[in-house]
């Protein structure tokens, strides 16, 4: 279903610019319809955020492409994702052959994701909690994705992560962020560079926005 409508998508991304052939065969294979409610399925390849309900969205297409671009995956990676949401970042992840761990803090959207993970055999380590604290007992990743505009780079995250290792999260207000690629050189430092003109949810937690 939607094969048609998924190529185009691909076709649309790669005109932007996105290059790594892993990130687009893993975009390509993913079905996206099955991440979104039915009611909208038939908008999920356009290239935009589209609401999964409890005030949180999947993020447009073009922009997971960018991320897990920027991140370098490599199969047999250890991936922290914060912010599990839908669970596409996930499962495109998790195809590309890493061993994603993620956290998702809002319970409802957590079950319903947890679901959507078994009956489509997509192996990937969940947690409800606060993302922003990271997950200590996995540590250290070689990646981290943060999938939520924060208003600072949470330092958990980045003791958190190997050296080598990249980190990428949207900094900024709550409505448009820069998007901050780090890689650590080593355990305090990191080389960083910034893409300007992102807009995610609020990153809620100990290290991120307080909830209002």
């Amino acid at each position: 279903m939607y094969e048609s409508e998924r190529k185009v998508l691909i076709d649309k991304i790669r005109a932007k610019g996105i290059t790594n052939e892993n990130v687009l065969a893993a975009m390509a294979d993913i079905e996206r319809h099955l991440f979104v409610p039915d009611a909208i399925a038939s908008n999920a390849y356009k290239d935009v955020a589209l609401p999964i309900g409890f005030n949180q969205t999947i993020s447009q297409p073009y922009t997971v492409a960018f991320m897990t671009e920027a991140l370098k995956v490599k199969e047999g990676n250890k991936i922290l994702e914060i912010g599990t949401g839908s669970g596409y970042q996930a499962a495109i992840l998790e195809k590309m052959g890493a061993r994603v761990f993620t956290i998702e803090r809002q319970p409802d959207i957590f079950l319903r994701t947890q679901k959507l993970f078994d009956k489509l055999n997509i192996r990937v380590v969940c947690r409800l909690g606060d993302g922003t604290i990271g997950w200590n007992d996995y540590a250290p990743f070689d990646g981290i994705i943060v999938t939520a505009g924060s208003p600072t780079i949470p330092e958990n995250l980045k003791k958190q992560l190997n050296i080598g290792g990249r980190l990428v999260i949207p900094v900024g207000d709550r409505h448009s962020q820069v998007l901050k690629i780090l890689v650590k050189t080593s355990e305090d430092t990191f080389r960083e560079e910034n893409v300007p003109h992102f807009a995610f949810v609020p990153l809620i937690g100990r290290e991120g926005w307080k909830e209002r």
